[in-house]
């Protein structure tokens, strides 16, 4: 169990999550609607505010025999949507093989990343491998402007991001309604994101007036109090603080689709979690079956969802899910 779950009980001041949502968001839905997967830890970037800890140090991946087994479950489920997550998901060399037996079946795959890794060496094809397959990219740009993002991502990443951007478009990306882009904004530090319409209409102005990109979507991210950005908090003394402005931002609205309800999150080495969060945090799901494997030939239970106070992140304001 992650080190910032465990010093949660000590924070009276925030309630427990299942003290304050209404009981029927603790359960999942009657079916899934996703099924996401990590598949590795390994990353180009070492992100603040990453909550899995990835990096270039890390070696996790996923194996062909657990994303067969992950497909196999998807398949059986009916599931419409694999998400596909990392690390750099990329970076593990089975993607495209996972990418193309998802497009076969699922109405739609998704494929997170942070864009600068499109311009390495071995990277370069896959922005026409996933127009090819029709992939829903998800990206993250921590803002618009270079000096903003330069501070947060390390020299010349928003110019490296703005060229795969760019790419993108060109492939019909952002303007081809079959090819979804969508960029992720997290704050830099220990605040709030701003109103997501407000926000994604200020990218859409300026991205367009000074770069020329087009893109579909802007999602508005609270960071998860785990990981790295997690020991940011305990180290500064702001873990505390923090979490009671999560607290207090609440929204009931927000949980009634909060995404571990509606989706399965299976890890590289095949456990099952409610979600990407709880896989982070070492918190398993709350069911006999611990791996996809366990799952496979069985039909669908609606289980109990293991929360705890970073699960305040998700419904906090218009909700991070």
């Amino acid at each position: 169990m992650d080190d910032i779950i465990r010093s949660f009980a000590d924070i009276t001041s925030v309630p427990d999550f299942k003290e304050t949502v209404d009981r029927s968001c603790l359960h999942t839905a009657d079916s899934l609607d996703v099924l996401q997967m990590n598949i590795g830890r390994r990353c180009n970037l070492a992100c603040k505010h990453c909550h899995v800890l990835s990096s270039p140090a890390r070696t996790e991946e996923m194996s062909k025999e657990v994303m067969d087994a992950a497909l196999t479950y998807a398949k059986e489920q009916n599931i419409s949507t694999i998400d596909i997550t990392g690390g750099a998901p990329e970076m593990n060399p089975n993607l495209r093989y996972l990418v193309e037996e998802a497009a076969k079946f699922a109405k739609k795959v998704i494929v997170r990343t942070n864009l600068v890794i499109l311009l390495e060496e071995g990277y370069t094809d896959l922005p026409e491998f996933f127009a090819k397959n029709c992939v829903e990219i998800v990206c993250s740009l921590p803002y618009y402007r270079a000096a903003e993002m330069n501070r947060v991502r390390g020299d010349m990443a928003f110019e490296r991001a703005i060229t795969v951007l760019r790419r993108l478009n060109e492939l019909g990306y952002g303007r081809d309604e079959r090819l979804v882009l969508n960029l992720v904004y997290n704050p830099a530090g220990a605040f709030f994101p701003p109103d997501q319409t407000a926000m994604e209409k200020e990218y859409k102005e300026r991205l367009d007036a000074d770069f020329g990109i087009s893109f579909n979507s802007l999602y508005t991210l609270y960071n998860n109090p785990l990981g790295r950005f997690g020991a940011f908090l305990a180290r500064t003394h702001n873990l505390e603080s923090y979490l009671k402005k999560l607290y207090e931002a609440f929204n009931p609205e927000a949980a009634k689709s909060i995404m571990c309800r509606f989706q399965l999150s299976v890890d590289y080495d095949g456990k099952v979690y409610d979600c990407d969060f709880n896989l982070a945090a070492g918190l398993p799901c709350l069911q006999p079956e611990k791996t996809i494997f366990d799952l496979l030939g069985k039909p669908y239970k609606k289980r109990t969802i293991l929360v705890d106070k970073h699960c305040y992140a998700c419904t906090a304001g218009a909700g991070s899910s």
